[in-house]
């Protein structure tokens, strides 16, 4: 089983501001955006990636640029439309003090499976087509580099936190409780029977933990390969 890195891009102007940039042109990493993409790309320099996907936007490329610059081997690179921004329509470029005073501010926030946004798509659209894709890269990967491929996938915040809620087997309408802050690594391994949500929202530590036997030089302790839970918790990495 592949296992998927999923990066939300560091911290850009419209972050700082209170902006929701949602597709708009031009919206980059800030100077603390840049050095959190920085601190990200030091995190995963320590895992051999397979594989690079990353949203079309200019923050997500910038994000893994940082990344491919700390990798000892240079992964495949790919341009992914299914993990773009929501499309926010008409909500795009305005300041979040102003939507939140929108009466459809409060269905994202409820009901986000009934939320669509004016001129642009709905949240269940969203997931859809995000998790689509990365299921669809996920088995690429396993499929061309084998079991224990680990690959990365750069995007944004609706779109990790949604792809979260799938492979936690949460509704949609309790994806808010999620938190995926910029340049934070959450990690889902897929197996045939389940998902395993195995880190989310996490800003430091050792993912060395993360590199294929083959390539790690030792033996580590992994999931079954079946893909069943360990009853108790299991020993966990090495």
């Amino acid at each position: 089983m592949a296992t998927v890195i999923l990066v939300r891009h560091g911290r850009t102007t419209a972050n700082a501001t209170g902006t929701l940039a949602g597709r708009l042109p031009g919206v980059g990493l800030d100077e603390t955006g840049m050095g959190q993409a920085e601190r990200t790309g030091d995190r995963l320099a320590a895992v051999p990636l397979a594989a690079l996907v990353t949203s079309p936007l200019e923050r997500c490329r910038q994000t893994a640029k940082e990344i491919l610059a700390r990798q000892a081997a240079e992964p495949s690179r790919h341009t992914e439309k299914g993990i773009t921004e929501c499309d926010y329509g008409e909500w795009q470029g305005r300041p979040l003090k102003d939507l939140a005073k929108e009466p459809l501010w409060k269905v994202v926030q409820a009901q986000p499976s009934a939320a669509v946004f004016p001129g642009g798509e709905s949240m269940q659209a969203m997931q859809a087509r995000a998790v689509a894709a990365v299921r669809r890269h996920d088995a690429l990967v396993e499929a061309e580099h084998g079991p224990g491929a680990v690959w990365a996938a750069v995007s944004h915040g609706d779109i990790i936190k949604s792809v979260l809620a799938d492979a936690l087997g949460m509704h949609l309408d309790l994806f808010q409780r999620i938190n995926v802050d910029p340049a934070s690594v959450s990690i889902i391994r897929y197996t045939p029977s389940r998902p395993f949500v195995l880190a989310t929202n996490t800003h430091a530590g050792d993912l060395s933990w993360l590199v294929p036997p083959k390539r790690a030089g030792h033996r580590r302790a992994s999931r079954r390969v079946s893909g069943d839970a360990a009853v108790g918790g299991g020993a966990g990495p090495s």
